[in-house]
């Protein structure tokens, strides 16, 4: 069976609020229109097509590198409008699938079980159904007094008895490409709101003698499309207890799981165990047997095994194995710590390299630096990194003790094996196994609380 897909994606949203294509706006760390991409690959369509209208440039962007065709809908004129934009990649023999970027619910075994009822049964063209409770904003399947198809009514055309109709339209097709171009080419804008349906496609080859169909999904939830933000948070919720049953059922401990927070790629291996408020973003991968309590955000990460984080933000980092951080640390991007790290809490780190079994306990800012193996940071240590006008880098060699309160000002190396007092101030380089003092002498004068 060959199969075609268009995903429509060219509406601006106006219930969102917001500038941003709707389509774009993401629920677990994914833009909607990317669901809908992923499942129609799992379903072993490659020849895909997106329609793209408001703000154009920024969904295409969105889906560059791809081999995905794209087309502009100018003017939205309707979903039957938007189909028309890509009429040159229909295949007459082709099934075409049509879905919304806006509902990345529907899975791949639905859009296999959606092609595969059309071709079996010899259709031109099947609807997707479902039963809602609260059938508001969709368009109504109303059927013949022998329970059979008879047309598509949208909401805004709907008269008081077919408002009643509580089967609704998932706005997901399934068409014979010549009976899809052939019902386009006949479609009119006679209705309401002066645009072309692509739901009249179905009534026209209906009444001209065509074989149609409908296929009730059970699972109401998977076609639920969002149109405004609490639709949006209905479907991040929905999504969110999807990722976090599937990691629990592969060994990933949630003590709280609705208020655990994992993007749909991330990747998690066994033991891992996650406190309530943990936030895990797009991009990060979690080694096996690490603790993340209340309150951590990772983005972008790479964590590996046995780390502990406490109440931290890690953001564009790797991390070793048996690393501890926390409470209250901030690794920004390019942060690299080594096996057997400590980083304590108050330390912010950024773009900057641990060594094995080094650790700065506490109270310290950590920019642009090259730290060695078994190095120890005391409080309130600064690597002064920026000049007022380009960051330097500076070099903590293996075996270093740098004392607490030290301001090391960049570009500084401090060599293999050296010490540096507390208090000091280094601007030179401090050769191997040397104390450097950089401080001034203490002066006490007698009486002079009393004499002032």
């Amino acid at each position: 069976m060959h199969t075609q897909a268009i995903l429509l994606a060219a509406g601006k949203g106006t219930r969102m609020k917001s500038e941003r294509p709707k389509v774009l706006h993401e629920i677990c760390g994914k833009s909607m229109l990317s669901y809908v991409i992923d499942n129609v690959k799992n379903a072993d369509i490659e020849k895909i097509a997106v329609i793209a209208g408001y703000k154009s440039d920024e969904v295409i962007k969105s889906i560059e590198g791809s081999a995905i065709k794209t087309y502009i809908q100018s003017e939205q004129l309707g979903t039957g409008h938007a189909v028309m934009q890509a009429a040159e990649f229909i295949d007459d023999n082709a099934y075409v699938v049509v879905l919304c970027g806006d509902a990345p619910l529907v899975d791949s075994d639905t859009i296999i079980k959606l092609c595969s009822y059309t071709f079996n049964n010899k259709k031109e063209a099947v609807v997707l159904s479902a039963r809602l409770d609260n059938p508001f904003g969709y368009g109504r399947i109303v059927r013949n007094n022998k329970n059979e198809f008879e047309k598509i009514v949208e909401q805004k055309d709907a008269s008081e008895e077919e408002e009643s109709i509580t089967e609704i339209n998932s706005g997901v097709y399934c068409f014979l490409g010549k009976a899809l171009k052939l019902a386009l080419n006949n479609l009119n804008n006679n209705n309401k709101q002066n645009e072309y349906y692509l739901t009249d496609t179905i009534e026209y080859l209906l009444s001209n003698g065509y074989n149609i169909g409908v296929i009730e999904e059970d699972n109401c939830d998977i076609i639920k499309a969002v149109n405004d933000r609490c639709q949006l948070a209905e479907l991040e919720k929905f999504m969110r207890k999807k990722i976090n049953k599937k990691w629990m059922l592969l060994g990933v401990s949630m003590i709280d799981p609705d208020t655990t927070y994992i993007a749909s790629d991330v990747v998690l291996k066994e033991d891992v165990t996650l406190y309530p408020g943990v936030v895990i973003e797009k991009g990060s991968k979690i080694g096996k047997g690490c603790v993340v309590t209340s309150g951590s955000i990772i983005t972008n990460s790479k964590i590996g095994k046995n780390c502990y984080i406490q109440n931290s933000v890690i953001t564009d980092s790797i991390v070793g194995d048996n690393v501890k951080i926390g409470p209250y640390a901030h690794l920004r991007p390019k942060s690299r710590l080594s096996d057997n790290v400590k980083i304590g809490n108050f330390v912010e780190i950024k773009n900057s390299s641990f060594g094995k079994n080094s650790k700065s306990s506490h109270l310290t800012y950590i920019g642009d630096a090259e730290i060695g193996e078994n190095v120890n940071l005391g409080c309130g240590v600064v690597f002064v990194n920026y000049d007022g006008k380009n960051k330097n880098l500076t070099v903590v060699e293996d075996d270093c003790f740098v004392g607490c309160n030290v301001n090391l000002v960049a570009p500084v190396r401090v060599k293999k094996g050296a010490y540096i007092a507390a208090g000091s101030t280094i601007t030179e380089d401090v050769e191997e196994y040397a104390l450097a003092i950089a401080r001034s002498k203490q002066v006490n004068k007698e009486n002079w609380v009393k004499n002032k």
